[in-house]
């Protein structure tokens, strides 16, 4: 049966809602060969996204490669990854994954092993190592599987901000780029939520995967979809909410598309068959009960001049903080302190650095603040 509302993981089916612009490029990209690199903030569904055009897309002539390197710490651990990745989704049976590695990655030892992780019947570990293994030959592997396949590949890595934090992450990239350009048979789609990260990676000139493909900033579903979606899910759990409140569900968490689904559920539960102001309040107040512990532990080992900062900001400043109207209010120390504020709250992903200014970066976590901190 389907969940009405699901948030803290890609949503598919019926729970997937709008991107008919993006899901549309997204497909073509994929359909064509073209390399996309996917950047917006936290919870605003980057990942339903690709998994949504994976599904249209793969078939018997097209693979797509879904992988998440978040736990790769390291250049090898992510080649580790990278490799059996792309063997386990282009192999049907265990064997067949044993048979691929030995024919396509010299000097290894292939071993399969039953996943604790209940999404994943099993993995494939490779064993490889620099001693063994060139960053080229392992780069190089959905190319050659692809051609020896006669088919074509997409290769779509989640968290690909990790690259730009290994040590010596630069020769990383470059040897990434080196490689990869030269692919015909298989494109990338590289997307991460660390927005920060992702940037430094893709807009600078001065970076090795500058203008490697397609770039588009997935923006927040508009309160006119969302309306409707909310509305048929009542409906179909039996329940009915106005327009009205649905909007406000949409406006609480600024249509950031998890808290939207969050939000709505918690309203959901709480309610009898017809959703009231009260119950709205009560759905809320769940909510918070929900991310209170989070963003307890986020501020928990900010300092004085950074929570000073986040005050200034909740209070309506978001530029020109080395201003007497700025500092009379908020203790931020030196200008060049003021530097190293900032620097350290975008790199947390606490503040976004916008045209407009500085803002908070979690809409709840701005609502939150302002109750507990300000």
């Amino acid at each position: 049966m389907d969940k009405a509302f699901i948030y803290g993981m890609s949503v598919e089916g019926k729970n997937f809602t709008d991107r008919e612009l993006e899901t549309k490029r997204l497909q073509l990209n994929f359909e064509n060969g073209m390399n996309s690199i996917l950047i917006s903030p936290r919870r605003i569904g980057k990942t339903s996204l690709v998994k949504k055009v994976k599904s249209l897309t793969e078939g018997k002539d097209r693979i797509v490669v879904f992988m998440d390197i978040y736990k790769c710490r390291s250049e090898y651990e992510f080649y580790e990854k990278f490799a059996s990745s792309v063997i386990q989704a282009t192999s049907t049976k265990m064997d067949q994954m044993v048979r691929t590695a030995k024919e396509f990655i010299m000097s290894i030892t292939p071993k399969i092993t039953y996943s604790p992780d209940p999404g994943t019947e099993y993995t494939l570990s490779l064993g490889i190592t620099p001693k063994m293994n060139t960053p080229e030959e392992i780069l190089d592997l959905p190319e050659r599987i692809a051609q020896k396949k006669g088919i074509q590949m997409v290769v779509c890595i989640d968290e690909f901000q990790q690259i730009g934090e290994m040590p010596d992450s630069l020769t990383i990239q470059k040897t990434i780029r080196s490689v990869w350009q030269h692919h015909r048979n298989v494109c990338y789609c590289l997307f991460g939520s660390k927005q920060h990260l992702m940037n430094n990676l893709f807009y600078s000139r001065k970076m090795p995967f500058y203008q490697f493909g397609d770039m588009f900033f997935l923006k927040k579903i508009p309160t006119e979809k969302w309306v409707p979606f909310i509305t048929s899910r009542f409906k179909d759990a039996g329940k009915q909410i106005s327009e009205k409140l649905a909007e406000r569900i949409c406006q609480t968490v600024d249509n950031y598309s998890s808290y939207v689904q969050q939000l709505a559920w918690n309203v959901l539960v709480v309610s009898d068959s017809i959703v009231t102001e009260q119950t709205f309040q009560e759905g809320l107040e769940a909510t918070f009960a929900q991310v209170t512990p989070f963003f307890v532990e986020l501020t928990a080992n900010l300092t004085t001049y950074q929570l000073n900062l986040l005050r200034a900001i909740c209070s309506g400043f978001h530029e020109d903080f080395g201003k007497k109207n700025v500092t009379s209010h908020n203790d931020l120390g030196s200008r060049s302190n003021l530097v190293k504020l900032k620097k350290a709250l975008i790199e947390r992903e606490i503040i976004e650095q916008t045209e407009d200014g500085l803002f908070i970066s979690d809409p709840l976590f701005e609502r939150w603040f302002k109750q507990e901190m300000v």
